[in-house]
């Protein structure tokens, strides 16, 4: 399988694509034996490109044996790209992806996107919101957001698995201090652990929900900020909303608590 958009065909004309991606030069972010990813220019133009080589049957039968699907290569990303596309919700743009071989195990296989320049995450953005709280409006429209894209995800058959706020890009085209809250735009990317169902099973939801709120805990958000999140995300007033979505809710601060405070003995704690 193979899509390369129109510039893509002409820079990549007569040339093996599967060779290309690694004959790329530029800035490696990430160097595994089975993965790859690269910032790489063309046409004064800036990509990332993100190279699977192959995970091994040892992976994939340690992903059976914990009733995960394996990722096998881009093609996870790319179908998850196209999915959030169609729901409305801001992601990468991916340019061109490949996929060739028949053994799960040796498949190779590449996924080419469009670099978000001029964005910040918003674990970044939200870093410094302890002791300088942003404005009310422009933190109630970004927890909004992020509420309603969870809801769009879950409602229709996705579920994230690395549901973390730096997965969030929020565009700066005008600097930090001039993001207007009534017109943002704001990206989620790392989608290449995504996983697509004709519906979310629960236990996906609660780890995605646990996660975007474990990787908040650092920012300062009051308790009136987490029931927004609810309201926006359910669609329903909070009584109503505890209890339809009890088996959401219940226990979600410990667990998010958990991981927090062992990603702190790993880390240490944020200066």
């Amino acid at each position: 399988m193979l899509y390369l958009r129109e510039d893509f065909q002409k820079a990549w004309k007569d040339v093996d694509p599967f060779e290309k991606v690694e004959q790329l030069d530029g800035e490696i972010f990430r160097q595994l034996e089975a993965r790859k990813t690269l910032r790489f220019e063309q046409d004064d133009k800036s990509f990332f490109v993100k190279i699977h080589r192959g995970v091994g049957w040892k992976e994939i039968i340690e992903n059976y044996i914990r009733f995960r699907k394996p990722v096998l290569g881009a093609e996870n990303e790319y179908l998850a790209i196209k999915k959030l596309e169609s729901l409305g919700i801001d992601t990468m743009t991916a340019v061109a992806y490949g996929k060739r071989g028949c053994n799960p195990a040796k498949q190779n296989s590449f996924i080419v996107t469009e670099d978000l320049v001029n964005t910040i995450s918003l674990e970044d953005f939200c870093a410094d919101w302890l002791k300088q709280p942003p404005a009310f409006r422009l933190k109630k429209k970004l927890i909004e957001k992020v509420a309603d894209v969870s809801r769009l995800l879950h409602t229709n058959g996705v579920n994230h698995r690395d549901y973390y706020i730096c997965h969030f890009l929020l565009a700066i085209p005008d600097g930090v201090e001039n993001v207007d809250p009534d017109n943002f735009t704001v990206s989620l990317i790392d989608l290449h652990r995504s996983q697509l169902r004709e519906e979310t099973p629960s236990r996906w939801i609660r780890k995605d929900i646990v996660g975007i709120y474990h990787s908040a805990l650092d920012i300062g958000l009051t308790r009136r900020d987490v029931y927004r999140f609810i309201r926006v995300y359910t669609g329903l007033p909070l009584r109503e909303a505890f209890k339809q979505y009890y088996w959401l809710w219940k226990g979600l601060e410990d667990k998010a608590q958990k991981l927090y405070d062992r990603a702190q003995r790993k880390w240490g704690t944020p200066q």
